[in-house]
């Protein structure tokens, strides 16, 4: 297949490019340059598809009620719509035997030819209990090293982040988990902000979810969200729909955390089974009148940054793209157009919105 598009702005990645056409044969970018521009049909924007790192579930199935492919499916097609192009499932807080019949989903759906699946991210249980938010209380624990080892094991190459409390877990447990190649990230914790900062110089590269389910910057105790503020190399995702958190609050940690920032959209679906039952509410969820979960697609996300937070195009779409895509090393997902890559890339209106997209993996 050989297609081609003429935008007035296409941003790289790096850098906009203006008054260009993208030319794709077979998936790949071939081209870009002037030959063939076509000013009055040009599209306003192309940009690089985006990176989606939690989201739980899609058409009424969550993954953890429903570990299946088919659920990973839906969650995929979704992800599509939103302009999304690689994602990681996510499971909240579950018993062992919804892990390992999540990891067998994951396994199945790559198996099977399915596109986009970075891999499973286990969210909990081992996080600490007074930072559950919507977690059911029942299934978290502190591990032991041996069932994280059975884990990972079993999971190998289908994990590829796990969130944590790291106050609850030994060093032995995260640097298990880091060299079985999975990321690791700080969430649903209650650390103090020495005790985050000792771990994240110890190589905890990530946080989740900023400002929610964690300890909070306090004058006399500036917690895990003062850590991550004052932390060289420390980045965190946040949930930008102006319910997690404050459109304010997102400006503010933004202008401190510059590219160590970047969006998830911690999405969930209308369920009214299992430990995890979210009511749509307006446009976020909720689970027994919490805060369970969002109505996001990370096109909303960088609509709401633009529009709502005042951060640029270009730097909204590298917190849903780029950002992501260092943190989690992967070539393949690597936020860019580029001249011999993948046309992993999304046609946009002046209004922000998604006209068309080309995505192959």
């Amino acid at each position: 297949m050989i297609s081609q598009y003429s935008t007035r702005a296409l941003f790289t990645g790096s850098k906009w490019i203006h008054d260009i056409v993208v030319h794709i044969e077979h998936g790949v970018v071939v081209a870009l340059d002037q030959r063939g521009f076509d000013q009055d049909n040009a599209v306003p924007f192309i940009v690089p598809a985006f990176i989606d790192l939690q989201l739980y579930g899609a058409g009424g199935k969550l993954l953890s009620e429903f570990p299946e492919k088919a659920t990973i499916e839906k969650i995929h097609q979704s992800c599509l719509v939103g302009g999304t192009a690689f994602f990681q499932p996510t499971i909240a807080s579950q018993s062992n035997e919804v892990i390992y019949a999540s990891i067998d989903a994951v396994k199945a759906y790559k198996a099977a030819g399915g596109m986009g699946c970075i891999g499973l991210h286990i969210e909990g249980p081992w996080i600490n209990v007074n930072k559950k938010g919507a977690h059911d209380e029942a299934v978290i624990h502190a591990p032991d090293i041996q069932e994280v080892r059975s884990v990972l094991a079993y999971g190998k190459d289908a994990i590829s982040m796990i969130t944590l409390a790291p106050e609850i877990c030994t060093p032995e447990i995260i640097n298990t988990i880091q060299q079985a190649g999975v990321v690791v990230s700080a969430g649903h914790t209650n650390a103090s902000y020495e005790t985050a900062m000792q771990f994240f110089n110890d190589g905890i590269p990530v946080a989740t979810h900023l400002f929610n389910a964690m300890s909070p910057l306090q004058h006399r105790a500036p917690g895990v969200v003062g850590a991550l503020f004052n932390h060289p190399t420390a980045m965190s995702s946040i949930v930008a729909d102006g319910y997690h958190v404050d459109f304010s609050a997102i400006q503010i940690a933004k202008k401190i955390m510059g590219d160590r920032l970047f969006c998830i959209t911690d999405a969930v679906t209308a369920t009214s089974t299992g430990l995890y039952q979210h009511q749509l509410v307006g446009d976020k969820f909720e689970s027994a009148g919490t805060l369970s979960g969002s109505a996001l697609t990370q096109l909303k996300s960088v609509q709401n940054l633009v529009h709502h937070v005042g951060v640029s195009l270009d730097e909204a779409v590298k917190m849903c793209s780029a950002y992501p895509a260092k943190l989690m090393s992967h070539k393949q997902i690597g936020g860019t157009i580029e001249f011999n890559k993948n046309a992993n890339l999304l046609l946009l209106s002046a209004e922000l919105a998604l006209i068309n997209k080309e995505i192959y993996y």
